[in-house]
């Protein structure tokens, strides 16, 4: 078994502490290929055949390539479109976050996202995210990414003896619960602005406000006896960030000069995406128009293209549990290393019909992957993802997919090996197909 691309994988996740890291790690990869970024707040400049890239709040990112003759394909082509989420359920540390109490300080913070909350016990964690800062000599606010890099904390569980029940029920109370123990020798009580100016080597002072997230800082593993599993932080969804990004570059080097692709990386899907950076922005939708408005099409021409396109949107799916298989519907029970999941809900929960899981299916059939199908209990309400949301906005057909999982939400999760590379050979078969 090639375990090159997982590790790959694994050391994407563990370079990605927060959400605006992952955007900036892909744009790193962008960079390389020779995309050049582009500025929402400025004019656009396009040509034809060319690499580009935009960010929003520096944790979404929206990169496209274009066509040798985009005026031409577009309407009767469209467009071949990938999205996926750039966060994960954590704790984001609060303003005046310092608690002191028995000689002891722990953070104040509140939960993000539908995360597993007893997983995070007893796990080294770290704290990661942006910084806003007053630069004097600019005379301006500077924004930068600020990671501890190291265990700083920790969620102590309480000891069976203090709770003999525990194994029995657990409830636990986010604000009680949750907070993160940061110090038992804390001496002078520096604010977590002054924290943070130190970790940057920055004025005191320079500090005006964060966006600070906790982490698990142990880097993911490749586990079980025949090495097909890996067990990671945040598989969902920055596995599917990691393979859409490899299938996104890797098109560019196939001789295809008749499409126009689009990578779209979203924010805050964990907390329902109605964000300026999450999937029910018009971020897309604008994106596209200024696309569109650069090579002459009119608004007929250009609503063309937007019902020539298809897009796939990517998040993690539930694989059946090996110790819960009652959890899992009778007939569609998608297992670890069986290929990518086609995700169907016939209240809408997601946008996948016939028709786009019929085309996905055969993209599947043509790269040479297999593929399942996940259908929640009927029993049971289950969540909802991107495709359906971005369809608020832009009027266009695709479907929901994602690899099988199992763990979702825990602070360490776990998917398949062989998964990976199979996503990736679907992806890039849908962006050069």
């Amino acid at each position: 078994m090639d375990l090159v691309v997982a590790n790959n994988l694994l050391d994407f996740i563990h370079e990605s502490p927060s959400a605006f890291h992952a955007v900036e790690h892909v744009k790193e990869t962008l960079i390389e290929k020779g995309f050049e970024e582009l500025c929402l707040k400025k004019e656009w400049k396009l040509k034809a055949g060319g690499r580009y890239f935009t960010t929003r709040n520096g944790s979404a990112l929206i990169a496209f390539t274009l066509s040798d003759n985009p005026a031409e394909d577009m309407p009767t082509k469209g467009f071949r479109i990938v999205a996926a989420h750039s966060d994960a359920p954590t704790f984001r540390v609060k303003p005046n976050s310092q608690m002191t109490h028995d000689g002891m300080v722990s953070l104040n913070v509140e939960t993000y996202g539908g995360a597993i909350l007893h997983t995070w016990f007893d796990r080294p964690l770290s704290l990661a995210g942006r910084v806003v800062m007053y630069d004097k000599e600019q005379k301006k606010l500077v924004k930068k990414l600020v990671n501890f890099g190291r265990p700083v904390g920790v969620i102590p569980s309480v000891a069976i003896h203090m709770d003999r029940t525990v194994n029995d029920q657990m409830s636990l109370n986010k604000q009680c619960d949750m907070p993160l123990l940061f110090s038992t020798l804390y001496s002078t009580e520096l604010s977590m602005a002054e924290l943070l100016a130190a970790q940057l080597d920055a004025p005191q002072g320079s500090i005006v406000d964060y966006d600070l997230y906790a982490y698990v800082t142990d880097r993911g593993s490749i586990v079980g006896c025949d090495q097909s599993m890996i067990l990671s932080p945040k598989l969902d969804d920055l596995s599917m960030v990691f393979c859409a990004t490899e299938a996104f570059c890797g098109a560019i080097d196939v001789v295809n000069h008749a499409r126009n692709n689009f990578l779209c990386i979203f924010d805050n899907e964990e907390v329902g995406s109605n964000t300026k950076q999450g999937a029910q922005s018009p971020l897309l939708r604008n994106v596209i128009e200024r696309v569109t408005e650069q090579f002459g099409l009119d608004k007929q021409h250009a609503q063309m293209a937007t019902y020539n396109s298809f897009m796939v949107s990517a998040d993690m799916a539930h694989a059946v549990h090996p110790n819960h298989p009652e959890k899992s519907d009778p007939t569609n029970r998608p297992r670890l290393n069986g290929g990518p999941v086609i995700k169907i809900n016939a209240n809408q929960k997601y946008m996948t019909d016939a028709d786009s899981s019929a085309q996905f299916k055969v993209l599947c059939q043509v790269a040479d992957v297999p593929y399942q199908t996940f259908v929640n209990r009927s029993d049971m309400a289950g969540g909802s993802t991107l495709g359906n949301i971005l369809t608020s906005q832009i009027d266009i057909h695709g479907v929901d997919v994602g690899n099988p999982m199992l763990g979702m939400h825990s602070a360490v999760e776990t998917a398949g090996v062989l998964d990976i590379d199979y996503m990736i050979d679907v992806l890039e078969r849908h962006y050069v197909s």
